[in-house]
């Protein structure tokens, strides 16, 4: 069963492990493009139908992390009903 969400609000966590040997040039630079990327977005989730937002949540974040490369901090949806 799929779920459908929209994102209506993301943060990314952009901190670099000690041992990356790059540092970002403008953090809040690069979390404003990534929100504008991602918020407004639609996604849909191979959830049950009885899973709560927290489930929803989990596998939402992992969509965008693993699309983006980078950890989620907050997220926050919307359902999308058909």
């Amino acid at each position: 069963m799929f779920r459908t969400v929209q994102i209506t609000n993301i943060d990314f966590d952009l901190t670099l492990d000690d041992e990356d040997a790059w540092e970002l040039d403008d953090p809040e630079m690069l979390q404003k493009q990534l929100q504008d990327g991602y918020v407004g977005q639609i996604f849909e989730l191979e959830v049950t139908q009885d899973a709560d937002d927290a489930e929803v949540s989990y596998e939402l974040c992992e969509e965008v992390s693993a699309a983006s490369g980078w950890c989620i901090n907050n997220i926050d949806f919307r359902y999308v009903l058909k």
